[in-house]
């Protein structure tokens, strides 16, 4: 018995695939029913016409492209640019305002009263001695060193070896770049105690400690002047300006003794059974604090060596490194060397060179 909707044998037509049952007669023939609507071809219906009634499969919308409320195009050079230019234009723009404050009378009054240079004690030492050249040296190329190796033990992913301590078999394992930055640390803090006890012991500590509430309004006044690119009159040779001085007293005394207490507080010198100590000073309070200090250091540095460079630079090498108050280039060509010594130890800093030093002290494997 032949099912109702669907063309007898004998009709010419073949049932196609998939095709819902119709309430046309059965006796219809098969050219004048009309095509099947499932995007099938049935026998009726060339191949070609099929494809151009089909519909075409339903296709999934694209996401749409994530804004960003301030969009920087791809690339790190053009970002590193666009920041290079804002930078620019905010410094220009710090310029003229500071360049139309210092000429209005209020400001110009200031300046007059505080110049800019608060004088030292009754009795000071004069000049910078030998030693401070050297310890200028090692403070910049430890620093430079446990920027880079601190940066790296923060954004390595996989680090190239592991480190652990000969007196410690059973120890806690750390990274290879870690026991380099960790190693760096004790070298820079060793000559920072040594640099303090000198700083005491002659009687220099004047040049970078304040003595006097006058150095603050001495300060505002010198970076007026900084601003508006009308350098202070100064004289490092003798004292320095306020607002070096207070720079260097915040370097020296406040965040070199931040950056110390933060990175033991994350380091294997912390004790581990201090539960006390570990809860009134969580480490998360120190990872917090140590890596914006390590900003400040950079931003001190280069500020530092651009001051240098554009108010005298063959005379404010001399005293750096020269160890004279003149206007030679003796000390620029050691300012120079120096510059050597630390690119060279930048580029030494590698897994090829740190593995002999590190084995020295522990048990170095790959990681």
């Amino acid at each position: 018995m032949a099912r109702e909707g669907l063309p007898r044998p004998g009709q010419g037509a073949t049932p196609s695939q998939g095709q819902p049952d119709s309430p046309e007669p059965a006796a219809a023939p098969a050219a004048a029913r009309p095509p099947a609507r499932t995007g099938l071809p049935t026998a009726a219906t060339s191949q070609p016409a099929a494809s151009a009634t089909s519909a075409p499969p339903p296709s999934t919308p694209a996401a749409p492209p994530k804004k960003t409320r301030f969009p920087l195009p791809e690339g790190r050079v053009a970002r590193a640019a666009v920041i290079g230019v804002a930078l620019v234009v905010l410094a220009a723009i710090v310029v003229l305002i500071a360049r139309w404050l210092v000429s209005t009378e209020p400001v110009s009054d200031f300046i007059a009263t505080y110049p800019g240079e608060s004088h030292l004690p009754e009795g000071s030492p004069v000049g910078i001695p030998t030693w401070l050249a050297w310890q200028h040296f090692f403070n910049a190329f430890f620093l430079v060193l446990i920027v880079k190796t601190g940066w790296q033990v923060r954004t390595q992913k996989r680090p190239p070896a592991s480190w652990t301590p000969r007196w410690s078999p059973g120890g806690r394992k750390i990274s290879l770049t870690l026991w380099l930055h960790q190693s760096l640390d004790l070298l820079w803090v060793t000559n920072g105690v040594i640099f303090v006890i000198l700083l005491i012991v002659s009687g220099h500590w004047v040049r970078i400690v304040p003595t006097s509430w006058d150095v603050f309004p001495h300060a505002i006044s010198a970076a007026l002047q900084y601003a508006s690119l009308n350098w202070p009159t100064e004289n490092g040779w003798v004292n320095y300006n306020a607002l070096q001085l207070l720079a260097y007293f915040a370097t020296v005394f406040i965040a070199a003794p931040l950056a110390i207490v933060t990175g033991v507080r994350m380091s294997q010198l912390w004790p581990a059974r201090a539960k006390t100590l570990t809860r009134l000073y969580p480490i998360e309070v120190a990872r917090a604090l140590h890596l914006p200090v390590m900003f400040y250091f950079v931003a001190f540095t280069v500020v530092h060596v651009a001051l240098v460079l554009s108010t005298g630079a063959l005379r404010n090498l001399n005293h750096m490194y020269g160890g004279q108050d003149a206007v030679n280039w003796v000390g620029f060509i050691i300012f120079v060397v120096s510059l050597l010594v630390i690119v060279g130890g930048w580029f030494a800093a590698r897994p090829i060179i740190v593995v002999p030093i590190a084995s020295l002290f522990g048990k170095v494997a790959r990681t």
